[in-house]
């Protein structure tokens, strides 16, 4: 392993240059890539993909009166399009200013986010419609296609902030085509094999993420040189404060997130225990934060980043009954470690194993992650059909006899696998573990691949947006705005001769 990651080192120090003709024409030919990976996909969307029924003018049903067997009007969108541009809006602004943490990279955090965002989304729809084909082998398109790719693209997006800083755009839109790849077969694996229950995505889309990026964070540090260090890689007081617009939306709209897949009773479900995580969580952050941080301060690093935790621990479970306190305290203890993971984890991982974590994704979307499958793999564990009727077979359809079939009042009823409660906690398990060993192995190996293809940028150019935007002339060297000496007698009578002058 560390000389295959040796060979990709030499490889990728090879074709860096600082020489500023060479570096102009590498740019151009990234540029010419990025309009290749376009024309790519938009060939497959022509061979691939039509519209939905609901979305097709050809199709009867959109011009029937609904009494005649047509669809109802706007109905269906507005209900669903709803939840789908709260999820937009915390892929493309709050994922995005959740990273613009560090002091010179907001341009690359906001628009690397943004780019990397919208091609992934494409990339989701197809990666994940290739296991819905129909009849004629296209893919239908559908306002719930939309709001999967996004939660998908919310998988990239969390790998990116492991890696924060420490890669090209390009690198990260490798990463994030090879990752959408592995995501789609996963939960493709995990949903429709062994047929678990992922309500909010905690185990599919956060631990997946979080250790995808955490695996290919590892290989970079094994790059020549190893531990990095740049005074580029810390905040500001102004970074900090646009890094909370990404928390707080974040937070307003993580109900959407979690409930936007659940139907029925258990999308308000969804809503409440979500709600209810979140609060607990963001005041058991605080708490926490004053307790473990030096000089018993709030630490910012904590509020952007924990007080979230909660809405990815109950994600799993998040339409399940497990009842408001259950919620509550799922939320205040995702806040509990997630601030512990931040002040002793990370450090440790770091010094200790050569992981390295920019955003700190482990403790807002891995060990959070971990945590949630595990208490869905109780509450499955517990779900009999004297607490959820018989839409307990609607949320686990395994759990269903395979002699069952739908009736007049329970017309969503249809045969499954018979599996047991603590059978059905079994496969949780299973989804988990799988999911996170997949997370890994194929981070490790996508690491290999964007080293061996792509070079890193240089050493000093790490967290710093001068490498690929076009920055004001008052940006390019990093010193204050204004300076301050002292005013002498001379000077202050120059100024006042200057402003009372007619």
């Amino acid at each position: 392993m560390r000389r295959l990651v040796e060979y990709a080192c030499k490889r990728a120090s090879s074709t860096t240059s600082n020489n500023p003709h060479i570096q102009k024409i590498q740019r151009l030919k990234l540029a010419l890539i990025v309009v290749f990976l376009q024309l790519a996909v938009s060939v497959l969307f022509v061979n691939f993909c039509e519209y939905s029924v609901e979305a097709d003018a050809a199709d009867t049903r959109n011009s029937l009166n609904p009494v005649f067997g047509g669809f109802k009007k706007n109905q269906k969108l507005n209900g669903d399009y709803k939840l789908f541009q709260d999820v937009h809006v915390m892929i493309f602004i709050g994922f995005g200013f959740l990273m613009t943490f560090l002091r010179r990279y907001g341009y690359s955090a906001v628009g690397f986010n943004f780019l990397l965002g919208a091609l992934i989304i494409q990339w989701a729809l197809l990666c994940q419609g290739f296991y819905q084909l129909n009849e004629n082998n296209k893919m239908e398109l559908g306002i719930g296609s939309l709001f999967k790719a996004d939660i998908a693209a919310a998988t990239v997006l969390i790998s990116m902030g492991a890696v924060l800083g420490r890669t090209s755009y390009m690198q990260l839109l490798i990463m994030g085509i090879a990752e959408i790849a592995v995501f789609s077969a996963n939960s493709f694996l995990g949903s429709d094999v062994f047929q678990v229950a992922d309500a909010g995505g905690s185990m599919f889309v956060h631990a997946f993420g979080a250790y995808f990026g955490l695996a290919v964070s590892y290989i970079i540090e094994l790059r020549k040189g190893k531990q990095i260090e740049n005074s580029l890689e810390e905040a500001r007081y102004t970074s900090d404060i646009f890094a909370m617009i990404g928390t707080i939306f974040l937070w307003l709209f993580w109900p959407s997130f979690n409930a936007i897949e659940a139907t029925g009773d258990g999308q308000q479900r969804a809503v409440i225990n979500t709600y209810l995580s979140l609060a607990a969580c963001c005041v058991t952050t605080f708490a926490v934060s004053l307790i473990l941080s030096e000089h018993h301060k709030f630490d910012m690093v904590h509020i952007q980043n924990s007080t979230l935790a909660g809405g990815v621990a109950v994600g799993t479970s998040a339409n399940l009954m497990l009842q408001p306190y259950g919620a509550v305290l799922v939320g205040a203890a995702a806040g509990l470690i997630s601030v512990a993971g931040y002040t002793k984890l990370t450090p440790w991982l770091s010094a200790n194993l050569g992981i390295r974590d920019t955003c700190g994704v482990h403790n807002l979307h891995g060990i959070p992650g971990v945590l949630a499958g595990l208490i869905g793999a109780f509450m499955a564990g517990i779900a009999s059909e004297s607490i959820y009727c018989k839409t307990l077979y609607e949320i686990y359809p395994a759990r269903a006899d395979a002699n069952m079939t739908a009736t007049a009042e329970y017309n969503f009823l249809k045969p499954g696998l018979g599996r047991t409660a603590g059978e059905q906690a079994g496969y949780q398990i299973l989804a988990l573990v799988v999911t996170v060993v997949l997370a890994i192995v194929s981070g490790i190996l996508t690491g290999l691949i964007v080293m061996l293809e792509f070079s890193l940028p240089l050493k000093e150019k790490l967290f710093d947006d001068e490498l690929a935007w076009r920055l004001p002339d008052n940006e390019i060297s990093d010193v204050p705005l204004f300076t301050f000496k002292p005013l002498i007698k001379s000077d202050y009578s120059s100024y006042k001769r200057v402003l009372f002058s007619k």
